[in-house]
Order: structure tokens, then sequence, then C-alpha cells
């Protein structure tokens, strides 16, 4: 039993959101919080808002027959995908224009059982 949830068009770059992802990854769902909470990049808090989300999704789904418990869960997979890329144009020295990439990501999230 799985449940998952997906945040589209984060203000980060996936390179910078990659590194809190891969930090929770495997972990129970309690022991992640918890880290995300403490953690000093700006990441965690969007890592930590979709880790709830995709809790609540699996407690909340209409096939679930038994009782769980947010100490039941681990996070069974998590991913970052690159999402659009805003482009503008910064002034630079004699009349030059500097391109500036304003990157975006999705966050995915799996959550699951522990066997």
């Amino acid at each position: 039993m799985e449940a998952k949830a997906l945040t589209r068009h984060i203000p980060s770059s996936p390179r910078k959101m990659r590194l809190v992802a891969d930090l929770v990854r495997g972990m129970a769902v309690d022991r992640a919080l918890e880290v995300l909470h403490f953690h000093t990049k700006h990441a965690a808090r969007d890592v930590a808002k979709t880790l709830r989300s995709a809790v609540a999704n699996l407690l909340n789904s209409g096939t679930n027959t038994e009782r769980l418990a947010p100490e039941d869960l681990y996070v069974k997979e998590t991913f970052v995908n690159q999402g659009p890329t805003v482009k503008r144009i910064s002034p630079a020295p004699m009349g030059r224009a500097f391109k500036v990439r304003k990157r975006s990501c999705h966050l995915t999230v799996v959550v699951a059982k522990k066997s």
C-alpha cells in the first residue's frame, strides 16, 4: 500500500532540491520530518510539505481498510524533475546582455507501509 504526492513548479533549481530529497529517501516518515524541520536549506520546507501531503493521501485513501499510523510508514522514493525555465536578460557592461535562467522543478514523494 502506497501513496504519492506531487508538487509542481517549485521556484528552486532541481540541483538544490535533489540535495534535500536524497537526504530523506528510505527514512521512516516521522524521522524524515524531524530531519527536514531542522535542516538549514530552504528546499527542506517544500520537501516536508510534499511529504506531509503524501502521508495524508495514504491515510485518507478510500482503499485503506486497515488503520495506519505515521510511525508505520517510510519514504519509498523521492525524485526531482526539471520544470520550466523562465529566461530573462540582465544588462551587462558595454551594451551587452547576459541571460538569466530562473529554474523550477517538480518534486514527487512516494510513501509506503513498512513490511
